[in-house]
Parts: structure tokens; C-alpha cells; sequence
């Protein structure tokens, strides 16, 4: 619809709605301190793409360790990295995971293994399920996480690249006014 047609006012209020809810809050807070790094495109997406691989692996509390190591043996934006590894989060973990043990179990053909209930409990059950579980979920993770931050890594380069030139054409506009 028009400007002021019905279309727009209810696009503004989910937007507003999403701003003022916590996780709105922050994933707008990500992508303003994403766009506001300094570091080349090419830097940012590098950092973006080791985040994602990390993030896609079960380990807990060594996820943004792994992916600042990374990010500073590949050259990348160590911001990227760690605000990348929040792919897996409490909300997408246990989807994720069981996707990755999915893809795990075809690659190395194991065999299906009852997975326990999810629950609070469920940590203490998955280690009765022994390395056979632990090495098909790690084989689906690396595989999914190479996917993933490959991905991430061109669709980030070519948005990164169309910011970055956009904020120098707007740079030069402003210096062509000010002059």
C-alpha cells in the first residue's frame, strides 16, 4: 500500500514490538556493532564463518574460546567470531544438535541409537551413550559447521562488501555538502 496505508503502520509496529523485547534488543545490538567494525569485508565474513563453524559444535563454554583462536589463526574479525557462535543458543541447540548427529549417523552409517528424552537430565544420559555417539554427533557437527561457515562466509562477503561501499558513497555525499 501507499506511505501512510495500513500496510506500513502494522510493519512498524512489529518492528517496534520486536525492539522492545530482550532478544530483539540484542540481535539489533549485534548487527549495529557488526556494521560498525572497522575491519575490511573480507575480515568481518572470515569472523562470521569461524563463528558459525564453532557455534555448530556441543561444546559449551569453549565455543568462543575455539572460535577466537580461530579467528586469529584465519585473520578475522575476533567480534564476528564470538557474536557468531551464538547460532547455537538455547533456543536453536537442541535442533541443531540432533541435525548434526543426524547428518553424522548417515555419513558414518552407525547405527540409530535412542536418543534420551530432553530434559535436565539429558546430559548425564547422552555420556552413558559412549564414544560411538560422541564421534557421530562431532563427524555431522564438523561436516554441517564447514557447510554452514562457507556459506556464511560468501553471503556475509557480498552483504559486508554492498554496506561498506554504500558507507563510502554516503561519506563522499556528506563531504560534497559540507564543502
Amino acid at each position: 500500500m501507499g506511505r501512510n496505508g495500513k500496510y506500513q503502520h502494522q510493519h512498524q509496529r512489529k518492528r517496534q514490538g520486536l525492539r522492545r523485547t530482550n532478544l530483539g534488543r540484542r540481535i539489533r545490538l549485534v548487527y549495529l556493532k557488526l556494521l560498525r567494525l572497522q575491519d575490511k569485508p573480507e575480515v568481518v565474513a572470515k569472523g562470521l564463518a569461524v563463528g558459525v563453524f564453532t557455534g555448530c559444535f556441543p561444546f559449551f563454554g569453549v565455543q568462543s574460546l575455539l572460535a577466537f583462536l580461530l579467528a586469529t589463526i584465519s585473520r578475522g574479525s575476533k567480534v564476528a567470531a564470538l557474536a557468531a557462535t551464538w547460532i547455537s543458543n538455547p533456543l536453536t541447540s537442541v535442533p541443531l544438535y540432533i541435525f548434526n548427529y543426524k547428518i553424522g549417523k548417515l555419513l558414518l552409517g552407525t547405527e540409530d541409537t535412542e536418543l534420551p528424552p530432553l530434559n535436565i537430565e539429558s546430559f548425564a544420559a547422552f555420556k552413558e551413550l559412549g564414544s560411538t555417539f560422541a564421534i557421530t554427533l562431532l563427524t555431522g557437527s564438523f561436516v554441517v559447521g564447514m557447510i554452514a561457515g562457507v556459506i556464511t562466509y560468501f553471503y556475509a562477503l557480498v552483504i559486508l562488501e554492498r554496506l561498506h561501499d554504500r558507507a563510502i558513497r554516503r561519506r563522499s555525499v556528506r563531504r560534497k555538502h559540507s564543502e
